[in-house]
């Protein structure tokens, strides 16, 4: 299964977005959606599962649920928005991490690109950094992977130039 990973659109979706995640089963947004129309333009694309973040309304927090647990391909997936990094979690992540024992730790908010195993709770932790204009770093991101009965393969960061409007 081909997965599409982002997260920090903050109202924003273009067609760069678009076509870097064409041809994924799924996609999967780690919060701060900003606006639906941004999750109806992805639906296009794909299924999505998303959650919210802490910029998001409350129509979208109305949509999405703050925390998202399922299985897919035999893998344990947990999505949130304000997770941390390792070794510096989020209050009460860790102790859930280890409790959980995900596969795939699944967070945003940082707009800093993480792809790590984490010995902490035995699994894989992805922060795909940040795909829209909002914040301060220098390149727009988002991650595609495989998901396998064995795990993640063909992981791919996707880097956007960030246009800086002079208006």
């Amino acid at each position: 299964m081909k997965v599409g990973l982002l997260s920090d659109t903050h109202s924003h979706i273009d067609e760069k977005i678009v076509k870097h995640l064409d041809g994924c089963d799924e996609i999967w947004h780690a919060g701060d959606i900003g606006d639906l129309k941004v999750t109806d333009e992805l639906e296009k694309i794909a299924p999505i599962r998303a959650v919210f973040g802490n910029i998001d309304s409350a129509v979208i927090r109305a949509e999405f649920p703050r925390n998202l647990h399922f299985n897919v391909m035999g893998k344990r997936v947990w999505i949130t928005h304000i997770g941390g990094r390792p070794p510096r979690f989020a209050p009460g992540i860790l102790s859930n991490l280890k409790e959980k024992r995900p596969d795939l730790f699944i967070c945003g908010h940082s707009h800093i690109l993480i792809a790590k195993w984490c010995n902490e709770f035995g699994g894989i932790h992805l922060n795909p950094g940040a795909a829209g204009l909002y914040g301060n770093h220098a390149v727009r991101t988002l991650m595609r992977f495989d998901l396998k009965d064995k795990g993640i393969e063909n992981l791919e960061i996707v880097e956007i130039k960030r246009e800086l409007s002079l208006q």
